[in-house]
């Protein structure tokens, strides 16, 4: 059995991100107001999530280098992760036209109402889009220094900051291939799990893991081992966010009920179940798709997919890669504390509740 306490963690990479963004309100003081509210919105933006990419990060460090050699330097590793995926959400939402995020304001909606309210010149909606691609822009870059000053060895954060890179180009070519598929109003299942591969499993899991053991110094060997591990495992992840998407309480995903069908996304899962519904439910799910849902076509919707099987042929797919990447950390050469923490976070990720 493990001590490690996923609560704790999480309360400790918070408190990283917090002294991290207090020593970027000095730096942006000077600034005035203005610079003092994306400030504001970029603290938001960093609180709450389950913070897997940091423990990922964390576990694949621990996974080569059983003793963290300094903890606190290992925590603002594992945070910069953290800044990256709040700037992707601020860009996601922007681009999705997404008004909430974790229950609040998506950041353009945010800003796009205070210019509303106060009645300053302009576009309001306009106002939002820019804070938002500039807030996001901003996260970015942070979350590169945060890595590049992270206080483990500079050879080490080195390699590390080329897994980082890789990790960004990546996830944003992914974005646009998911905003490409939208565009074009189509995609297969081979298309859909592209995007599903790039804009979300390699950065939600597998990349976190290598940039953590190459911050431990990891071999070419542990970090193929690592991969066997976390790439299924991270293709599990999206498929599990894919049917919360459309299936999922708003309560549990802290954005309204079937977002992923109004924001028309050409899931894997929509696409098998086009593939497989009566022409008339593919006709149907196809056109709705994008557009504004009660709670009667929602409901339609939800029931055409699963009468297509696309549900359950998406939990089969889950519990098949899950198994993949568990027998693959079985066989992995990574330390036994790690081992069982990562087969522990393995279900935090793909058991969550539809």
């Amino acid at each position: 059995m493990t001590s490690w306490d996923g609560t704790a963690f999480r309360d400790s990479v918070q408190d990283v991100l917090d002294e991290f963004l207090d020593e970027m309100a000095d730096r942006l003081s000077p600034l005035g107001p203005d610079a003092a509210r994306l400030l504001a919105a970029g603290r938001a933006a960093v609180r709450g999530g389950k913070r897997f990419r940091a423990a990922f990060c964390y576990w694949g460090y621990r996974a080569v280098q059983p003793d963290a050699e300094d903890e606190r330097s290992l925590l603002r590793a594992c945070a910069a992760l953290e800044l990256l995926h709040a700037s992707a959400l601020v860009h996601d939402d922007f681009m999705d036209a997404s008004d909430t995020r974790r229950g609040r304001p998506a950041v353009h909606r945010a800003f796009e109402s205070e210019h509303r309210s106060v009645g300053w010149r302009g576009d309001p909606e306009q106002y939002g889009a820019a804070a938002a691609v500039l807030l996001g822009d901003l996260l970015l870059s942070w979350s590169e220094e945060l890595l590049r000053r992270c206080g483990l060895p500079l050879e080490r954060v080195a390699t590390a900051m080329g897994l980082f890179d890789l990790c960004r180009t990546e996830v944003i070519t992914g974005q646009f291939l998911d905003v490409s598929v939208q565009a074009r109003g189509r995609a297969d299942v081979e298309a859909a799990m592209t995007v599903l591969r790039y804009k979300s499993a390699k950065y939600s899991i597998e990349r976190p893991l290598h940039i953590g053991a190459a911050l431990a110094g990891a071999t070419d060997g542990q970090l193929s081992d690592l991969s066997a591990y976390g790439l299924p495992l991270g293709e599990a992840f999206q498929l599990r966010d894919d049917l919360l998407g459309v299936f999922g309480d708003s309560d549990t995903t802290g954005k309204p009920a079937g977002d992923d069908l109004e924001e028309g996304k050409r899931t894997v899962l929509v696409a098998l179940a086009l593939d497989a519904a009566p022409e008339a439910d593919a006709r149907l799910l196809d056109a709705s798709l994008g557009s504004k849902l009660d709670d009667e076509l929602l409901g339609e919707l939800r029931r055409i997919i699963d009468a297509s099987g696309a549900h359950t042929q998406v939990e089969a797919v889950i519990e098949e890669l899950v198994e993949v990447s568990l027998a693959a950390l079985d066989r992995a050469s990574v330390s036994d504390e790690a081992r069982v923490v990562l087969r522990e976070l393995a279900a935090a990720a793909t058991d969550r509740v539809v």
